[in-house]
């Protein structure tokens, strides 16, 4: 019997310290600077048109030593004055947009992986009111569409456009004339008949036959992309040639030609596709790897998206896992996410990616805040009120539960997030990847949310400011500080 009791109690010890591994002391806490995350909630109304004019001028002078074809990558506040009333407008337009993309995504993932009808599928959460190349990136967020665009040429010659950049789709698609149902963008819509290189695919093309949707008329190949939040596009799949910015160009890149478009999609004329299926950008060119760095939300900065780029020698690395039951979303091997150094009492099963496709962790550049099943968020939120206690607390915000009045204070001290990966490495995110501004008079809130899905995203709110490369040759994930 006393062996009994031991073995029982030697065995409690063991699975307590697996949930409660203190890390070390240097990343138990980091500093957030309130006054200059304020002062950007007034910046980004006072957008200069004549900067605007600026960066549309720089894509095509844009160039780089180690790439051939380069492509900026900007926040959509870089491109236009927000037209909304106040930050917290802003906010509330953004979450909004961000509930439907994350139901876009699971609508895609229920799809595949138990091939349900899209009448059938429940919203995950409730709606809210090649050589290496490299591209300049910009955030959608100032509209509120938590997106991030480069601008690049359609055809020949090229007619410049910006482009959502989206790493959880692979279809490529941009507006076309004649408009059927078209959406306001930005630039004029791109004229097929004024270019040379554009041509239509048959529908015995594989390009054609690898699409989700797609049906014939007089053999040539018509596509339909739905985004399961309402938003989609149809029209003639064609094949057209890509420039970035004044760069090299890539021939024959299989794209959409959408005559028939609706949804979120303000202000950009289409969309790149990054994601691992074969119809994605970096599929068709065969990359083997690509990296962004996304900009402040609110920034009207710019930074760049690489296509087969060095990956710095200094990055964080996570094993890359694949979904076979779908190819296109990125899977990290997440294990655990640790508060002021100590691990979050949940199994990492909570982060497993099942045989048969459900739950695991992606990483998206198209969700603003990163999604976590309720058992994992709420640890993890417990775990950050109680390390915050100093702190005046606030009314939540939309799908935030945690919020703090911080508008007396210059900065203040919280403790650190860190997500922890299957190899062993650790990544602690800045203060201001977890704690944001929803308005202009210093009510933060914690920028993490709750789902009832099994599927845990990590979004671009927590990859702002970090180069995130894409290894697709050796199945890693990279996360680079300081590397923008």
């Amino acid at each position: 019997m006393a062996k009994t009791a031991l073995f029982f109690f030697s065995f409690s010890l063991i699975i307590s310290s697996i949930f409660s591994r203190t890390l070390p002391p240097s990343s138990a806490t980091n500093v957030l600077d309130v006054t200059s995350s304020l002062q950007k909630t007034l910046d980004v109304f006072t957008v200069d048109s004549q900067a605007t004019k600026s960066l549309e001028n720089q894509e095509t002078s844009f160039s780089s030593s180690s790439s051939l074809l380069s492509l900026k990558l900007h926040s959509r506040v870089g491109l236009r004055k927000a037209s909304d009333i106040d930050y917290k407008a802003l906010t509330l337009a953004r979450l909004g947009r961000d509930s439907a993309r994350v139901n876009s995504l699971q609508t895609r993932l229920d799809l595949a992986v138990h091939g349900i009808s899209k009448a059938d599928l429940k919203p995950m959460e409730t709606q809210l009111d090649v050589e290496a190349m490299e591209g300049p990136v910009i955030s959608g967020t100032s509209q509120g569409s938590g997106e991030y665009f480069s601008r690049v040429g359609i055809g020949r010659p090229p007619s410049q456009v910006y482009m959502v950049l989206d790493s959880g789709s692979d279809v490529n698609w941009v507006q076309c004339a004649p408009c059927s149902d078209c959406y306001q963008q930005a630039d004029p819509i791109f004229q097929p008949a004024s270019s040379s290189s554009f041509s239509r695919l048959t529908c015995e093309a594989q390009q054609c036959k690898s699409l989700d949707e797609s049906e014939c008329r007089n053999n040539t190949c018509l596509y339909q992309v739905s985004y399961g939040d309402g938003s989609y596009t149809v029209g003639d799949f064609v094949t057209e040639t890509i420039t970035f910015g004044g760069s090299a160009a890539v021939n024959n890149i299989a794209i959409g030609c959408g005559h028939n478009n609706e949804g979120l999609f303000v202000g950009a004329a289409g969309l790149i596709g990054l994601g691992g299926g074969p119809l994605s950008f970096p599929s068709q060119i065969k990359a083997k790897s690509f990296s962004y760095c996304l900009v402040d939300r609110d920034s009207d900065a710019s930074s760049t998206l690489d296509f087969d780029s060095v990956v710095p020698a200094d990055a964080v690395t996570a094993p890359l896992l694949q979904n076979p039951k779908l190819d296109t979303f990125y899977y990290l091997d997440l294990t655990g996410i640790s508060v002021a150094g100590e691990l979050l009492p949940v199994p990492p099963s909570n982060f497993k990616l099942a045989d048969n496709g459900e739950g695991g962790v992606i990483i998206d550049s198209g969700t603003a805040v990163t999604r976590l099943p309720t058992e994992t968020y709420n640890a993890l939120r417990d775990a950050f009120v109680k390390g915050t206690k100093n702190l005046p607390s606030a009314n939540g915000v939309a799908l935030f539960d945690t919020c703090f009045a911080l508008g007396s204070r210059k900065s203040v001290e919280v403790p650190t997030v860190s997500f922890h990966f299957s190899n062993g490495k650790d990544l602690s995110l800045p203060a201001k990847n977890y704690l944001i501004p929803v308005d202009s008079t210093g009510t933060f809130c914690f920028a993490f949310a709750p789902t009832s899905s099994t599927l845990s995203i990590i979004g671009n709110v927590q990859q702002q400011g970090t180069r995130v490369s894409y290894d697709i040759a050796h199945s890693l994930i990279a996360f680079s500080s300081n590397k923008c």
